[in-house]
């Protein structure tokens, strides 16, 4: 800008301003309070909004670390939910940054779905003044990888906003493709805004945003936040007790983790990853279906250690199935596959691992080299934590049902739950880490009541929740719906429920023991009995949560709560679905489902 007024010459003070002299003198005192303001670390003139959908807290928190890196780099930056920002918000906003995860096959997590939703409308808002990049995560395992960032980049683009940056899609391992994607966008967003930033940002590879100088934000800046998926924390086993019956179908497991001296602090609802080791027996049986014999190595390391360690041998990747496809055309599993089905495949692989794969390949099947490349990196198994850390602050509790399934000629067993239950020694040591979980824990208000539906082991973070509230004196109601197959043999934690009853801490128990009787009865067949009381609850601010299986359990939950609503308030289906998004939004109903 020029310091010398439109004519050139000096202005009498006492002269009347032209419109040319009073636009120029406008923009010159403008100029200088915006150098002032970036010189004293005013307000920055570009605020960033990045939107998240998440389902387990790692869109929330990696949103978090985007925030801390803009403002680090001298832009205003807020993280919000997806579900919490409307159509005529987002034509408002001039930069957006979406971060998204994908739940189930291609669907949008828990608190994305209102907002897809809402801009899938033919009345909502055009966004050409809108500049915006998406980073998904998901699971490459899965047929519609990303599936949830693909289809709101598509959408933006449709409805006229500016793609700054290309969408990145994220597998498991997140962390370095995240990373990069996050500097690149927030370099160029500060380089566009011509700030001149007081600090600058390095982005780990675990993820975490540290402003130079200062301690990194939101998951990162919690005590114990060193130990992570590149550095778990070797955690005592200290209890390990069966809960169900000996005599049920069902083997459900008790497990506490000591802490130690390792700084983690977690709360109700969070959950634990658990790295998991394979069974030495099945990698012998691998090894010796390929032909190899244990002496060979991979990168100076034993092969039998990176099998062991590093890879999942249970469960056959695509990379896997497509080899295996391409060298058997006339197996089983390439006549499947033919089909062009996804359902159909997915029914005949139900049940099948690896070794089951190689051997329907017979001699077509690959070797040691061969396969080594197309087995996936082996990932640890997330529980959600059954503890309160102000009941028990040095030890984490988990409540996992071993998967055993199979029979006299051939077993299976669950990776991470046989290990705990059979291969972990008294006081042996676990590799662990906490996955935190912003949006999956106990009211804030501790008078507001608390809904719980958990059948099986979705039981475990309202125990944690119970215990919570009992300790903390929180004088809101608290409901749980909890079932199984059978009372006699599957009521897990029975004594304790019994006594948080007697105790008045446990205000309902509304037990549904689906085989006890000839018409089976699950929890959603509780809930549709107690009509009048649950919407009480509801409409007396009540949360509800619902933790399990989210193929059938998830979906029949809300069924049922859609028509508790819809009869109690006879406003029809469309009011009832609204009432939800609005519990939806105000984070009053909430899902930790698997």
């Amino acid at each position: 800008m020029s310091l010398l007024p439109p004519t050139g010459s000096l202005i009498p003070v006492d002269a009347p301003f032209s419109q040319a002299q009073e636009s120029w003198l406008a923009g010159f005192i403008a100029g200088i309070a915006a150098a002032g303001k970036r010189a004293s670390g005013g307000a920055p003139t570009t605020t960033i909004d990045v939107l998240f959908g998440t389902q387990t807290g790692n869109a929330e928190f990696l949103a978090d670390e985007l925030v801390s890196g803009a403002k680090a780099r001298g832009l205003g930056g807020r993280a919000t939910a997806l579900d919490a920002v409307t159509p005529e918000q987002l034509a408002g906003m001039s930069h957006v940054l979406v971060v998204t995860s994908t739940y189930g096959e291609g669907e949008m997590p828990d608190n994305a779905g209102l907002f897809w939703d809402a801009i899938q409308a033919t009345t909502v808002p055009r966004l050409e003044g809108l500049q915006y990049a998406v980073l998904g995560l998901g699971d490459t395992s899965y047929d519609e990888f990303c599936q949830a960032g693909k289809l709101l980049d598509t959408r933006f683009e449709q409805l006229g906003a500016t793609r700054i940056h290309d969408r990145v899609d994220c597998d498991v391992d997140y962390e370095d493709p995240a990373a990069l994607w996050t500097a690149a966008v927030l370099d160029r967003l500060a380089a566009e805004a011509g700030v001149q930033p007081g600090a600058t940002t390095a982005v780990a590879a675990t993820g975490t945003t540290t402003a130079a100088g200062g301690a990194s934000a939101s998951r990162a800046s919690r005590p114990g936040a060193q130990w992570n998926k590149r550095n778990p924390y070797p955690s005592a086993l200290v209890e390990n007790r069966l809960l169900s019956s000996p005599r049920s179908a069902k083997e459900i497991r008790h497990y506490e983790f000591d802490l130690g001296d390792s700084g983690i602090e977690y709360s109700a609802g969070d959950a634990l990853a658990v790295v998991p080791v394979n069974d030495e027996v099945f990698v012998g049986e691998l090894l010796e279906q390929v032909g190899a014999n244990g002496s060979e190595t991979l990168d100076g390391r034993p092969v039998t250690e990176v099998l062991r360690t590093d890879r999942e041998i249970r469960t056959p990747s695509k990379d896997l199935i497509a080899d295996l496809v391409q060298r058997a055309p006339s197996s089983e599993l390439a006549a499947v596959v033919s089909h062009g089905d996804k359902h159909e495949l997915d029914r005949w692989l139900w049940g099948r691992d690896v070794l089951d794969l190689l051997r329907d390949a017979g001699p077509a099947a690959p070797g040691l080299d061969e396969l080594l490349p197309n087995l996936r990196p082996l990932q640890a198994r997330q529980y959600s934590i059954s503890s309160s850390p102000l009941a028990h602050p040095d030890r984490i509790h988990l409540t996992i049902a071993s998967v055993r399934y199979g029979d006299p000629h051939r077993m299976y067993a669950g990776v991470a739950s046989t290990f705990l239950a059979d291969r972990v020694a008294p006081d042996g040591t676990v590799e662990v880490y906490l996955q935190p979980n912003a949006s999956f824990g106990v009211p804030a208000d501790p008078s507001a009541p608390m809904i719980m539906v958990g059948p099986g082991t979705g039981i475990a973070p309202f125990r944690g929740f119970l215990h919570e509230r009992a300790v903390s004196g929180a004088t809101g109601r608290n409901w749980l719906f909890f079932g199984d197959q059978h009372r006699d043999t599957d009521f897990v934690y029975e004594d304790e429920l019994t006594e948080l009853q007697e105790q008045g801490v446990l205000d309902r128990l509304d037990l549904a023991f689906s085989r006890d009787q000839a018409e089976k009865v699950y929890v959603q067949t509780r809930m549709l009995e107690q009509a009048p009381e649950l919407y009480s609850w509801l409409e007396d601010g009540g949360h509800l949560y619902v933790c399990g299986d989210a193929s059938r359990m998830a979906k029949d939950v809300e069924q049922a709560l859609l028509a508790v609503i819809a009869s109690q308030r006879g406003k029809g289906e469309d009011d009832a679905q609204a009432y939800l998004a609005d519990m939806r939004r105000g984070k009053r109903y909430v899902r930790d489902v698997y």
